[in-house]
């Protein structure tokens, strides 16, 4: 797949990650980092700067035919596929979260199953009073915020829609992934080079800050804001006075009845929970077990790599993972342990004496409702299962415990009623049925993939078309033949 040697790649990693390793005093900045005799392109130490080396993209690409831009797409697709294993590697060796082997699939998943231009899609009105064409035209500079949690599979999927829709784009990175996000940039400015674009299509700065995102809410070429993030920098976006997209938070449950194919339930809830150890905001949080079938259900995810720890364990490991913070008004808020978020089963285990190998995929426990496992979302392999009685009492919980974030939510059942009294009543922009949670993404599903799900702003499974504007072209009496 790669044409790089496994030696090659650990030194790739190693001379990236080490740039952000060394003190303060002697660390060089990131757009110096030599890959193979090169330096990164397109970024920079001023959000100005790389707000207008995207200006001058979007205008470069804006003057190119829709083939030219699906040449550059074509172009990001194929070096995607080439250096997945890189970008999954740097990724987990920068944010020490996840797995390298699922960060290489979901790169796949981007290249593969990303809508290009063929999502952009014109429409034409024709009546006794002429023609009416309404085309999607860019909106121009598009500021970007991306996350830690997949940071390169976001600049890459974002890159791909945005340029589609004939947009130039300037990310932000979460300050925890600058080293992956910037790798992708590069990435796609070599995509472009390659196909005869612009070299510099997308820009990223070298050290983002909060600063550097507000000099990119304000700037007057910046015409859209599209943020990948928690619920403080999707706050910031929708209150910029700008056109913004978000895609926030959420906490997606499971229920499992009593019809449900509960062999096949138990292996499809533990491999989504645990695909790259629970970072994709989709993945399972919580389950609801109809009691009559809840121990065969926790049977079969013990034969699927779960490890079940008692209550008193499950507490101790709480106080582990979730820690409170009192904020300026002196309001106490429970938070995740970063230092835990995407941490492989095994080292969560650890923390309360619990030896295991990696054989262990995921912790499972049973708790009640107001489990602190139920009610915040951990983004890690662990597991908090409820019993419940029925079908009325697990929808009611269910929906309480996705928190009104209308993101994700899944169901194993062959009783289309329930299906259907779930979906109706949960809202969510995503409604997995009977798979792991990664088929609503299009990874063993059908439909296209993003990892920038707007749920706030309701534009739901972002695509080309969601950076688009609409444009109206009406020509009165005239051009309708019949």
């Amino acid at each position: 797949m790669a044409q790089f040697s496994e030696k090659e790649i650990r030194e790739i990693v190693s001379r990236v990650i080490n740039s952000y390793d060394t003190p303060a005093a002697d660390k060089k900045a990131f757009d110096s980092t030599q890959f193979e005799g090169r330096k990164l392109i397109g970024i920079f130490d001023d959000m100005n700067k790389a707000i207008e080396a995207a200006n001058a993209g979007y205008k470069a690409v804006r003057a190119m035919q829709v083939e030219e831009r699906e040449k550059i797409i074509t172009e990001i697709r194929r070096l995607t596929r080439e250096e997945a294993p890189i970008m999954a590697r740097i990724g987990v060796a920068e944010t020490k979260m996840g797995k390298v082997e699922h960060k290489r699939l979901k790169h796949i998943l981007v290249a593969d199953k990303t809508p290009g231009t063929e999502d952009i899609i014109s429409n034409a009105k024709t009546g006794d009073n002429g023609l009416t064409l309404v085309e999607m035209a860019p909106f121009g500079v598009v500021g970007a915020i991306t996350p830690s949690t997949n940071p390169s599979e976001t600049v890459i999927c974002n890159s791909i829609g945005m340029i589609a829709a004939g947009n130039g784009v300037v990310f932000n990175p979460h300050p925890g992934a600058i080293a992956t996000s910037n790798y992708a940039v590069d990435l796609v400015n070599r995509a472009s080079r390659n196909a005869g674009g612009p070299e510099i299509l997308v820009a990223s700065m070298d050290k983002p800050t909060l600063e550097s995102a507000d000099v990119m809410y304000k700037h007057p070429l910046i015409r859209l804001l599209v943020c990948t993030g928690g619920p403080g920098v999707v706050r910031a976006v929708l209150s910029s006075g700008k056109k913004a997209i978000g895609a926030g938070a959420g906490n997606p449950p499971v229920i499992v009845d009593n019809t449900a194919d509960i062999k096949k339930a138990a292996k499809d809830i533990i491999d989504g929970c645990t695909f790259d150890n629970n970072l994709p905001c989709i993945a399972e949080k919580e389950v609801f077990a109809f009691s009559d079938i809840a121990d065969e259900l926790i049977a079969g995810m013990q034969q699927n790599g779960a490890y079940k720890i008692t209550a008193a364990q499950a507490d101790e490991l709480a106080k582990i993972v979730l820690v409170s913070k009192t904020d300026k008004s002196g309001k106490t808020k429970v938070m995740v342990n970063r230092d835990c978020v995407g941490r492989d089963a095994d080292v969560l285990l650890a923390k309360i004496g619990v030896k295991v190998g990696k054989e262990v995929r995921c912790i499972i426990c049973e708790t009640d409702f107001s489990h602190d496992f139920v009610q915040h979302e951990l983004m890690m392999p662990i597991l908090p299962i409820v019993r419940v009685r029925n079908i009325d009492e697990a929808i009611d919980l269910a929906v309480k415990a996705e928190h009104g974030n209308r993101h994700t939510a899944h169901m194993h059942s062959k009783n289309i009623d329930h299906l259907s009294r779930f979906a109706r009543a949960v809202e969510t922009t995503i409604f997995v049925k009977n798979a792991p949670s990664y088929a609503g993404i299009g990874f063993g599903g059908e439909g296209h993939t993003t990892f920038t799900i707007a749920g706030p702003t309701g534009e739901g499974i972002t695509s080309a078309r969601s950076f688009t504007r609409q444009r109206r072209c009406v020509m009165a009496d005239s051009f309708r033949i019949i």
